[in-house]
């Protein structure tokens, strides 16, 4: 008994000694909030970077919304700055929530995007401050690497037959196929020189075309290519509801790995009648902003995969949420990983998809030489694997004054850009908009 009263003594001691050196050691505050914003990849790209008061103690989040990238800026710094400045910046979820709640009105794209730069910076202090990269601070490793997808596309089959082949021998298993139409703006693909009859001067999209040219896409793959490859394919949202659930059964003999966004965020009741109607994997959510879209989906079993585009739901600590949701119902992750995401956005991804159980697959975006510049310390690739850096917080560094080079309104050569960041319009033959 003697004994153990003195290891109770000793550990007592030291937990007095550990609660004195926290008492020691105040918490950082926001002492700055600055917004970096730059296009080395011809796309704006807009990151955040937090400083503390604490000496060489600082963070960067991603805040990319490319198609309404300055009124991020705006709301970074005409409003979260202000709000955030004195705040302890160890209390991440406290802040997000504060944040979150502070506008009223919530859920937006631009408030979202903004406090997922606020988000990110915030946890990438903390991993330093830790001396460890992020998906430790989420309880480590549930794989070595991110299994990643490439996108192969062209105007007809034989390309894309050859482009899955190249990244087949770069080692990927799994890879995205889209196919143009003849004279029409397909999503991820080339049109050709083909002119075609339309009501207007806008490019052209007719859904059953590309319906039907997808179908033989699909059929040449398998010919091609075997079953050992995972197809995936992106509607990107372009066909009527009732399309889609048809589109979905017809796709179901060639067992892509999935079948993603085939409505669109305001037609999500009808995942219901496509679940009763196939087995085709479904992935939804890249446009997603609220949880009262991907809610019913993963809670009702409706999807297979969630693809939230991080930085538009408000961060890693929202989307940390939403994997573990997931893997409550079965539903795995497949983060957005487009070129609008800048490296600190993808460094984000590749950290849930270490930390989460329900990992499914990541979208991979190469980054250029301009990108490499700006951002060192990318996630690398290899054999089809992605592999975080291992130094602390997200393991990226911002060359601020490489980034000036490339600042909105240029593209990736240098080239001058006069374009607002949009979406552009797509219409039907007689010129009705669709969605996208």
């Amino acid at each position: 008994m003697a004994g153990a009263g003195t290891l109770a003594a000793r550990q007592l001691a030291a937990q007095t000694q550990v609660a004195r050196a926290t008492r020691a050691t105040p918490s950082p505050k926001i002492k700055d909030v600055q917004v970096i914003a730059t296009s080395p990849a011809g796309l704006r790209l807009a990151v955040v970077k937090i400083v503390t008061d604490q000496d060489g103690l600082y963070g960067y989040g991603c805040a990319t919304f490319t198609q309404r990238a300055d009124l991020v800026v705006a709301a970074v710094e005409k409003y979260l700055k202000p709000f955030l400045i004195g705040k302890p910046a160890d209390r991440i979820d406290d802040i997000w929530q504060a944040c979150y709640n502070s506008s009223y009105w919530r859920n937006g794209p631009v408030l979202n995007n903004a406090l997922s730069g606020v988000d990110q910076a915030l946890w990438d202090i903390k991993g330093r401050q830790a001396g460890m990269p992020v998906y430790q601070l989420m309880g480590g490793k549930m794989r070595e690497a991110v299994d990643c997808y490439g996108h192969a596309s062209g105007a007809e089959i034989p390309q894309i037959i050859d482009s899955v082949r190249k990244y087949m021998s770069e080692g990927f298993r799994h890879v995205r196929v889209q196919i143009g139409v003849p004279g029409q703006a397909g999503y991820g693909a080339g049109r050709g020189d083909v002119k075609v009859l339309s009501l207007h001067n806008s490019p052209m999209f007719e859904p059953r075309d590309y319906m039907r040219r997808a179908l033989k896409l699909f059929e040449a793959c398998r010919t091609e290519l075997g079953e050992e490859i995972e197809l995936l394919h992106d509607v990107h949202e372009r066909v009527s509801p009732t399309q889609a659930v048809q589109f979905a059964k017809d796709v179901e003999k060639f067992k892509l790995f999935f079948f993603e966004d085939p409505l669109s965020p305001e037609d999500i009741q009808w995942f219901r009648l496509m679940r009763n109607q196939c087995a085709t994997p479904i992935a939804m959510g890249e446009l997603f902003n609220s949880p009262h879209e991907w809610s019913p989906l993963i809670t009702e079993r409706l999807i297979d995969y969630i693809r939230v585009h991080v930085s538009q739901a408000g961060g890693l600590t929202p989307c940390r949420k939403i994997a573990i949701m997931g893997e409550m119902y079965g539903v795995k992750t497949a983060w957005h990983g487009p070129g609008d995401v800048s490296p600190i956005g993808h460094a984000a991804n590749v950290a849930l998809d270490l930390a989460s159980y329900n990992f499914g697959i990541q979208e991979y975006s190469p980054f250029n030489a301009q990108l490499r510049e700006v951002f060192s310390g990318c996630p690398e690739m290899k054999n089809g694997f992605l592999y975080a850096n291992e130094a602390p917080g997200w393991g990226i560094e911002v060359d601020e004054k490489a980034a000036k080079k490339y600042p909105f309104g240029y593209g990736e050569r240098g080239e001058r850009k006069d374009y607002n960041g949009g979406w552009g319009e797509i219409r039907r033959r007689d010129g009705t908009i669709i969605k996208q």
